[in-house]
């Protein structure tokens, strides 16, 4: 069945469906990779007193450890998005999947120690580094610009989602079997969902051409159209000028705030709930979780109001594009402040599982600005080199704070002096954001027009 189109072109009902169905299906699929990936990351948090008991180490030592996982993570997020020019999203997703897999088991083996612990860290951040921008680039190959927050919004859910899944599973794994078997889960889940990838993967009609490929399985049209933006993008500005951009610099900024606290509390809140107040691994795993439940709350209500304001193009935004994120981050450093030096408990829980979660929207900002003010064909790198420099907050975050804690009188006071540094550097990058960032404004100047290819679910015959 065929009608009419705008412009007089014709559009099919029929592929129309297909293609929406295609953006979506990938789209779960990459909430479960983000799923996955997160669950990685927290596993070693939730087991670190145990690790620690275990190990003989020191909260140093193994702040050293979980930084370990940011070792190599910058330099990976930035050379393998440089590689989404040459090789198709479909194919480093599934490296990446194998590969992360394959640093947790190790884990699994009982003389396994601190040096084996840290060697599949970095290893792990290797393979995992990548694996946000990649998601992300891969994601805008199936939804143009003005569909793409709430795409993005999920797939940042699915890190919120990770945590909260993990951490009563994981809890219950330490408990049950020990904590090495907490590493062995993780790592068959990625196998798992590699095997599905492998099936149901697939990549968009918005993908930029690669080189040396045809694009076989989209239409003459859409074809056309990638074409036309690689060519653009070749006269477009120079990624120079794009990456002194304030909209970059203030996204870089807010992104390594965000990151440093994501770090913070998955390194050592469950350790803070366990030493600090005395509770058992069971009630701290599922206060983890619910603080990661209102992370994903925050970033699926986000994405759901930003599409419905994209949608309503008549409607005067009350702020400027990107100043929501920073005021958010400015209430976030307001709720870390009480979480840190309210005295009574029942005002200081309500923090981890409300007002802290708002720092978690501007990941999604950051990625849905860049990506509006870079032209297609070098969307990937810039993704990449955002979240590769941003990451280094969660480089720092676990061996800072930790020899903070150490280095104090008492480890409750340690705590109170970690949470009031995070909420200062989430206080000055919210500042910068509700500033700066400015999408709209940086696109002009930068002469970047928004994607006008047909949306998931249009097709051009």
């Amino acid at each position: 069945m065929r009608r009419p189109g705008p412009r007089g072109r014709v559009v099919s009902a029929a592929p129309s469906a297909t293609a929406a169905r295609g953006a979506w299906s990938n789209t779960r699929l990459l909430l479960l990779f983000m799923v996955v990936n997160f669950a990685d990351k927290a596993v070693l948090g939730l087991a670190g007193p145990d690790i620690m008991r275990d190990l003989g180490l020191g909260r140093e030592e193994f702040g050293t450890a979980q930084s370990a996982f940011f070792a190599l993570f910058s330099l990976s997020a930035v050379g393998v998005s440089l590689l989404t020019r040459r090789v198709r999203t479909t194919v480093l997703l599934l490296a990446m999947a194998l590969l992360w897999s394959v640093a947790q088991l190790p884990m699994l083996w009982t003389a396994a120690g601190f040096g084996t612990l840290v060697a599949t860290r970095v290893l792990l951040g290797a393979a995992e580094g990548p694996s946000a921008p990649v998601a992300v680039h891969h994601l805008y190959g199936w939804f143009p610009q003005r569909d793409r927050t709430l795409p993005t919004a999920v797939l940042m859910v699915g890190a919120a989602a990770g945590v909260a899944v993990a951490a009563p599973v994981l809890s219950a794994v330490i408990a049950w079997w020990g904590w090495r078997w907490s590493f062995g889960l993780v790592g068959l889940a990625g196998i798992g969902w590699a095997a599905v990838w492998v099936r149901r993967g697939g990549q968009g009609p918005l993908a930029p051409a690669l080189p040396g490929r045809d694009a076989e399985t989209v239409t003459k049209a859409v074809t056309e159209a990638v074409a036309e933006a690689v060519a653009a993008d070749t006269a477009g500005p120079t990624l120079h000028r794009i990456l002194r951009s304030p909209t970059v610099l203030a996204a870089v900024l807010g992104c390594f705030a965000a990151y440093w606290h994501m770090s913070s509390q998955l390194t050592w809140v469950p350790d803070y709930l366990r030493t600090d107040l005395g509770w058992n691994g069971t009630l701290a795993g599922a206060a983890v979780a619910a603080g990661a439940l209102a992370n994903g709350a925050v970033l699926l209500g986000h994405g759901l109001w930003e599409r419905r304001s994209a949608r309503r193009a008549d409607r005067v935004p009350r702020l400027p594009s990107g100043a929501g994120a920073g005021l958010l981050m400015l209430v976030a450093a307001g709720a870390v402040a009480v979480f840190a030096v309210a005295e009574p408990l029942w005002a200081r829980l309500p923090m981890l599982v409300g007002p802290m979660a708002l720092s978690a929207v501007m990941m999604t900002v950051a990625q849905t600005a860049c990506g509006r003010i870079v032209p297609a064909g070098r969307r990937g790198p810039v993704l990449g080199l955002v979240v590769g420099v941003a990451s280094l907050g969660g480089v720092l975050s676990p061996v800072l704070l930790g020899r903070v804690i150490d280095a104090a009188p008492t480890a409750a006071a340690g705590y109170e002096r970690a949470w009031l540094l995070t909420a200062a550097l989430l206080a000055v990058s919210g500042a910068c954001a509700a500033v700066f960032l400015r999408p709209e404004r940086d696109a002009r100047r930068l002469g970047v027009t928004a994607d006008t290819a047909p949306a998931p679910g249009v097709h051009v015959a």
